[in-house]
């Protein structure tokens, strides 16, 4: 079953001066799929990133994510959808510094309207799932490159979204730590859940089911595309 669909989309920054970063881009996403973004840099792989994710509108064409379109929704109701249904993994981590590990993670779940003391419990099965149960108390400060990663994928997964987005996750960690973090990514497709990969890593995107490569805001090569 589809996912998340783009139909012809495009994105144009008009300022300072007009820059195409996406155009005619369509790609279906089915339930369930593991797929690699792959492309040099400033190929429009984040753009493409964050048009599946609703973080930003395409200027021309469409982006269709669990039957609804995005386009004839107001903001409030993208932000609903992504709380809900999208989760997001970024290189930088973006974890609040002076909060503990579960708190972080429980944060994550504020948009969802739970009670703090569930919000709370989901926090910590998220955590050990990606085990950091026994570091839960403590600050992220005190945490290694790649357990503040995984902290980051358990907020991301930590309300079951149906799509996870990773933006380079693996490109600042070595390579024990890189492999964990793909090893725990992949495993989500067995709940259905579709995870999309943006990498400049070929063993990353050799890991994957699928790859999309995007040169110069086009997508040009497909794996998974209908033959």
């Amino acid at each position: 079953m589809t996912l998340v669909a783009l139909d012809r989309a495009g994105m144009v920054y008009r300022s300072p001066v007009p820059f195409t970063a996406l155009a005619d881009a369509t790609l279906r996403i089915d339930a369930g799929e593991t797929v690699a973004v792959v492309g040099p840099s400033g190929s429009g792989k984040t753009t493409l990133l964050s048009i599946l994710g609703g973080l930003e509108r395409p200027t021309t064409g469409s982006v269709h994510f669990a039957g609804h379109d995005l386009s004839a929704l107001a903001d409030g109701e993208i932000a609903a959808l992504r709380a809900f249904g999208i989760g997001f993994v970024f290189q930088r981590f973006h974890l609040i510094e002076h909060l503990t590990v579960l708190e972080n993670v429980a944060t994550g779940l504020l948009y969802r309207g739970r009670p703090a003391a569930e919000r709370r419990a989901t926090a910590r099965v998220a955590l050990e799932r990606v085990g950091l149960g026994p570091r839960v108390d403590e600050r992220v400060t005190h945490l290694s490159g790649g357990e503040r990663q995984r902290v980051a994928i358990a907020r991301a997964v930590s309300g079951s979204p149906r799509l996870v987005l990773a933006d380079e996750p693996t490109g600042n960690l070595d390579s024990v730590n890189g492999r964990a973090v793909m090893e725990l990514l992949v495993s989500l497709a067995d709940e259905e859940t579709a995870v999309v990969v943006v990498t400049h890593d070929p063993r990353v995107a050799a890991g994957l089911a699928r790859t999309v490569a995007v040169v110069d805001g086009r997508i040009v090569s497909d794996t998974g595309a209908p033959r």
